[in-house]
């Protein structure tokens, strides 16, 4: 596969790439395009962009797919967008586009309080019109988090998470217990998506387990997305 890399920063993810097949006998090129599948985050101290940057690794592992790295801006106290409309770093803000385009979503926020963080939920909210015009419907997604402490509400978030994915119409892909990564871990890590326990300094770095289980759930993602996208063919 030959992949063009459009460098963000230090984000190498976001990428435009070609499946190669072998050359025809009259020397007519057979590449084609390959089908990109959203990674949507939100993340204010890196461990949840880390957990994405994993899953868009994940991702990319399944030949026929890419990982488009999106994520969305703060918003205030009244709920308006409070950053510029290009970030400054890292990966691009979300655009409605994104959600029609793709054939697969992984949507991953820290846990606040049990839920899910106010800017990713000011950006669902804002998909009605995707909603009705059933943009998600049909395609799979997953979901991931990170929380300061073991307990800090991680498996509500995830299962938050899911709800508006579900009233998209769309398919949940979870990690099995088959993942010796899952029973193994002594940190982060569900049946319902991977998480990262961060520590109460926000500065613990993703355990081996917690690595395996993103890049797992990435290629569990893009498996199923493929598979789906190529019997609607």
């Amino acid at each position: 596969m030959h992949t063009v890399f459009t460098q963000i920063n230090d984000w190498k993810l976001v990428s435009c790439s070609l499946l190669s097949r072998p050359s025809s006998d009259d020397g007519i090129s057979t590449d084609i395009a390959v089908q990109d599948i959203l990674v949507l985050y939100y993340s204010q101290h890196g461990a949840t962009a880390e957990l994405a940057r994993l899953i868009a690794r994940g991702i990319e592992s399944v030949p026929g797919c890419q990982a488009r790295l999106r994520t969305v801006p703060k918003v205030s106290t009244v709920c308006e967008a409070s950053e510029p409309a290009i970030p400054a770093q890292g990966a691009p803000y979300v655009e409605k586009s994104d959600l029609t385009e793709c054939i697969g979503l992984a949507l991953g926020s820290p846990t606040r309080f049990g839920n899910m963080a106010a800017a990713m939920k000011y950006f669902i909210d804002s998909t009605s019109g995707e909603w009705l015009a059933g943009a998600l419907a049909g395609k799979p997604g997953c979901v991931f988090t990170s929380s300061s402490s073991m307990h800090g509400g991680q498996e509500s978030t995830l299962l938050s998470m899911m709800l508006p994915l579900l009233h998209h119409g769309m398919l949940i892909v979870g990690l099995p217990f088959a993942e010796a990564a899952l029973a193994a871990t002594q940190t982060g890590g569900t049946p319902y998506g991977v998480s990262h326990v961060a520590g109460v300094k926000n500065d613990r770095p993703l355990s081996e387990d917690e690595r395996k289980l993103a890049l797992a759930q990435g290629k569990r993602l893009a498996e199923a997305a493929l598979k789906l996208h190529n019997t609607m063919q």
